[in-house]
């Protein structure tokens, strides 16, 4: 009995920790993800950035994106970290946090078969990262491969303002 109450107390003693560890956590992304994400931004104006931790170019480009967010207000921004080897949550939150991303809706493949949630994504796509779609308050798709200009997104932020006026 006192083995139990012990392990009850240490589990209650570490439990705001594990807790704490989990706030601000990217989602796990996962089969159905992709639908859920489209149905939750339906009508907004939406940047999804797909990159990772291993990721060169993205390291340049998540703080461009953090300033990006900060900038425009009324577009939702959602990064997924795609990265083909195994994800760490750790590093990936840290690299969102320092880039001024933290706030922003973040996922993460969950799924040991990543091309399968590529696939719901966008049956063409290989797995390149960066990787950026921007996704108009009517539904339509833009791909952009690659690291994405600034301007190019202030471009489109511009135009999503003025289709509604």
């Amino acid at each position: 009995m006192k083995r139990h109450l012990l392990a009850a107390l240490i589990l209650l003693a570490t439990l705001p920790t594990a807790l704490a560890a989990g706030e601000g956590a990217p989602k796990p992304f996962e089969r159905g993800s992709w639908q859920k994400l489209l149905h939750a931004h339906a009508g907004h104006p939406t940047l999804v950035h797909f990159w990772g931790v291993t990721c060169g170019p993205c390291k340049v480009e998540l703080p461009q994106l953090g300033q990006f967010m900060k900038d425009h207000p009324g577009i939702d921004v959602v990064t997924i970290s795609a990265d083909l080897v195994p994800n760490l949550p750790e590093a990936t939150r840290s690299m969102l946090d320092r880039a001024g991303l933290g706030a922003a809706e973040n996922w993460i493949f969950d799924d040991g078969f990543a091309e399968r949630l590529r696939f719901e994504i966008d049956p063409g796509w290989q797995g390149d990262i960066p990787r950026t779609m921007l996704i108009s308050r009517d539904g339509t798709i833009t791909t952009i491969e690659g690291s994405a200009e600034i301007a190019d997104l202030d471009k489109w932020s511009s135009a999503q303002s003025a289709a509604t006026r």
